[in-house]
């Protein structure tokens, strides 16, 4: 179809239904009843319509009876959902009311009858394991706070936290929130240079990292590149070492997290923190010049994660959720509080999801019966070639859940996960927004149908559109991707850079947030997204997102994956260029590029064959799976590629070809 000169793609039909199952119990049927909607087992889709519906016409009560299904507490009351005089660039949330996540996320449980249920469950590369009650939690999370007081962290210090998964990632999470302090988390598999930048930019005074870890059977000497960024930042006061890989070996120029927090009492208050007081600045890379320090508070970021855990996800208390990922992404943090927020177990593993062997991620899930697994198109992709028989040797009747982010799937990935994984039972709860919203902005929930590759809803609380070149909500033809309204857990601006914030997300259109997606969606509240529309190709006056591009050329079976880039042209302005990676067995030929081209031509027409086809070993991409479209176009032309701090796998650059 083709709309005000915009190319447009059509919403695939549905292939998982909701069945009793999955809707009788549900956190949506709990909330749909509290709102006082009907609904029918057989039949919810009209119920989940309508709560969506009141979720932004009547969002004061939507997010009173969400925080009240949740069994969020507050020390004093809020006077109201939000203010926004301000403007709605910076909404005050539930202004007047005291709270504190760790409180929300651990205190209330470790109190109560779910104080003998793992909170934690942890397994580490080598084998070893843990597991941690919520009232062990909470012992450790007391020591913890009273060891970092005593290091002279108090109420809007900042920490940095630039540790692996491991078990006192979450007690050093919780502790400095319980005491009021700020956490950076940063990528484990970051430099020294990449860590030092978000360290001098938050002021952190303390730096709680680990001596190392293991990735692929190879240790990970961390504290070498956490002494050298803390050199590099110059704010950092204190260096305090985890001993993850030898509880005997001094580790130069740290404490030693075991000797000055056993040290401690179990108990430590919990301070009391007004609804906007930040508890942590999470960077997320931009194209170009320094991160952004998105800045998030006590009633956000652990709200949005845990609202969004319940009524996409459907988590329920006692349930076990395991997201592939580190804690320097949005996902590590939000696995931790939201889960721990709904009562339920967060799973953590540190290491790689295929070693020593292709079938160690299905078999921790069934040794450890995981009920939610989140997992990347990219690294389902990987996973493909070494057959599903590695899945069906497990027993993985515990898994009720997939989920995933990060990037846009394309059909052949999603495909194998629903059949070979899900045994097209399970539901694929494709989820996407960004560290700036404090989890998703499109998700898909288990009382509507659901469509390969897709979303079958915005997230409730959210009133998102695709909108126009002149900010009209357009349907069946692909948009900016964009709210409409403010929702809890959006960043309070960048750290120390409000300017860049507004030029970011609000400059495009009057009061609107631009989040910087192509879009597509239908009547009928389904989506599909397109890839970002900064990496958005323009040929000939119209706009083509690089996910149509990719999803055509994977079409040939030859091809594991793909990443397509516009390149300029003296008479259409960019052309398409492809760059593939072949599976196992498959032949780089000129024969084959020009397979790939044809089957984009013919998926999207003869205007949009690519130009070129390129074969490569990988594809550049950070830790979350995400292609770094920028950083490909940039070297392919020869200039320079930006922030690479972003960058898991720098190999892959070496093998882009250069234009002459």
């Amino acid at each position: 179809m083709e709309s005000n000169g915009e190319h447009a793609v059509a919403l695939s039909a549905p292939v998982w239904f909701p069945s009793a199952d999955y809707v009788t119990g549900s956190q949506l049927a709990r909330l749909a009843a509290a709102m006082g909607i009907a609904a029918d087992p057989a039949h919810p889709e009209a119920a989940y319509a309508e709560l969506y519906r009141r979720s932004i016409t009547d969002s004061d009560t939507f997010w009173r009876k969400t925080l009240d299904l949740l069994g969020i507490e507050w020390f004093a009351p809020f006077t109201a959902v939000v203010d926004t005089s301000a403007g709605v660039q910076w909404p005050r949330w539930f202004p007047g009311g005291r709270l504190n996540l760790t409180h929300n996320a651990l205190h209330r449980h470790a109190r109560g009858a779910d104080a003998a249920e793992p909170a934690i469950i942890w397994e580490g590369e080598d084998g070893a394991t843990a597991t941690l009650s919520y009232a062990e939690l909470a012992r450790e999370v007391g020591r913890a706070a009273n060891a970092l007081r005593k290091l002279g962290v108090g109420i809007g210090d900042r920490v940095g936290l630039f540790l692996p998964m491991i078990p006192e990632t979450a007690i050093a999470t919780l502790a400095i929130a319980q005491i009021g302090a700020i956490f950076i988390p940063i990528f484990s598999g970051y430099g020294a240079e990449a860590a030092a930048v978000r360290l001098s930019d938050a002021g952190a005074k303390v730096l709680i990292t680990a001596d190392g870890f293991w990735r692929r059977g190879h240790p990970v000497a961390l504290a070498d590149f956490a002494r050298h960024a803390a050199e590099l930042a110059g704010c950092v006061r204190h260096i305090v070492a985890v001993r993850r890989m030898d509880r005997s070996a001094p580790v130069a120029g740290a404490l030693h997290w075991d000797e000055i927090v056993a040290a401690e009492a179990t108990d430590a208050p919990v301070e009391s923190m007004a609804s906007m007081d930040p508890f942590m600045i999470i960077y997320t890379s931009g194209t170009t010049g320094r991160a952004k320090g998105t800045v998030h508070y006590h009633a956000g970021f652990p709200l949005k994660g845990a609202q969004d855990m319940a009524h996409l996800f459907d988590v329920r208390a006692g349930e076990r959720v395991f997201w592939f990922s580190d804690m320097g992404w949005m996902m590590g943090p939000w696995l931790i509080i939201g889960a721990l927020t709904l009562g339920a177990t967060a799973f953590l593993y540190e290491g790689a999801p295929d070693f020593p062997a292709p079938d160690r991620l299905w078999s921790m899930i069934a040794r450890h019966r995981i009920t939610h697994l989140g997992i990347s198109p990219t690294l389902v992709r990987a996973l493909i070639p070494s057959g599903a028989a590695h899945a069906d040797r497990h027993d993985l009747s515990s898994l009720r859940i997939l989920g995933s982010t990060g990037e846009v799937w394309n059909p052949e990935a999603w495909t194998w996960l629903f059949d070979q994984v899900g045994h097209r039972r399970r539901p694929i709860i494709n989820y996407s927004g960004g560290t700036e919203i404090a989890g998703g902005l499109l998700g898909c929930v288990t009382m509507r149908p659901i469509s390969p590759c897709g979303f079958n809803t915005a997230v409730p609380g959210i009133h998102v559109a695709a909108l126009d070149d002149e900010g009209r909500e357009v349907v069946n033809v692909v948009g900016e991707l964009a709210a409409l309204n403010v929702w809890p857990g959006m960043t309070n601006g960048f750290w120390n850079d409000p300017d860049r914030y507004l030029e970011t997300y609000w400059s495009r259109f009057t009061d609107t947030w631009v989040h910087g997606d192509w879009a597509l969606t239908d009547a009928a509240g389904n989506w599909m997204l397109l890839g970002r529309s900064d990496d958005t190709l323009k040929i000939a006056g119209k706009r083509l997102g690089p996910a149509e591009v990719e999803s055509a050329a994977t079409a040939i079976t030859a091809l594991k994956e793909a990443a397509a880039i516009g390149v300029p042209h003296p008479t259409k302005g960019e052309v398409p260029v492809v760059f593939a990676v072949l599976k196992p067995g498959a032949q780089a030929t000129a024969q084959l590029a020009g397979r790939v081209a044809d089957k984009v031509a013919e998926v999207l027409g003869k205007p949009l064959r690519p130009q070129a086809v390129y074969f490569v070993p990988d594809l550049p991409r950070t830790r979350n799976g995400k292609i770094m479209r920028r950083v490909l176009r940039a070297i392919h032309l020869g200039k320079p590629p930006g922030d690479l701090a972003a960058l898991e796998n720098p190999a892959a650059l070496e093998h882009i070809p250069r234009l002459p």
